[in-house]
């Protein structure tokens, strides 16, 4: 929506300059000169922003979503392979190149879901924390049931 009403304001400052140019007013007179400000400027810099601002905002926005899609799929690997997954593990299931798998990893860790572990090989191993306790779910009573 923002593109379109960019796109309409730029239009619009377009054929305002248009019928300024056509007319018969002085630019010199004060007047003149805060219509074209009105008329054309604001709506041609308006229009800009919405273009150049708008779409930086949605691909943020799908990056957000891009991560968060990657979280969520290596917590869903992580349960499933017991809590442990390498880089390595999380870039083939994932599609992803090895350096985007540590990476997403690395902020996992850094959001505090998983400690670092090395096996006695010197493989990096991310642990995951709630694996370990996921069993206990099934026991889980009220905080103030005794």
């Amino acid at each position: 929506m923002g593109r379109k009403t960019g796109i309409a304001l730029l239009i619009l400052a377009g054929v305002m300059l248009f019928g300024s140019l056509r007319s018969s007013a002085s630019f010199a007179a004060p007047a003149t000169i805060a219509a074209v400000l009105i008329t054309v400027v604001l709506p041609a810099a308006g229009g800009a922003m919405l273009l150049w601002g708008g779409g930086r905002r949605r691909s943020q926005r799908m990056e957000e979503l891009r991560q968060r899609t990657i979280d969520a799929e290596i917590l869903r690997l992580a349960q499933r392979e017991g809590g442990r997954l390498t880089a390595s593990e999380v870039a083939v299931a994932l599609a992803l190149s090895p350096e985007a798998a540590k990476a997403a990893l690395d902020a996992l860790m850094s959001r505090d879901f998983a400690d670092l572990a090395v096996s006695d090989g010197g493989v990096l191993v991310y642990v995951f924390h709630e694996k370990g306790t996921l069993g206990d779910k099934q026991s889980a009573r009220g905080l103030l049931d005794g």
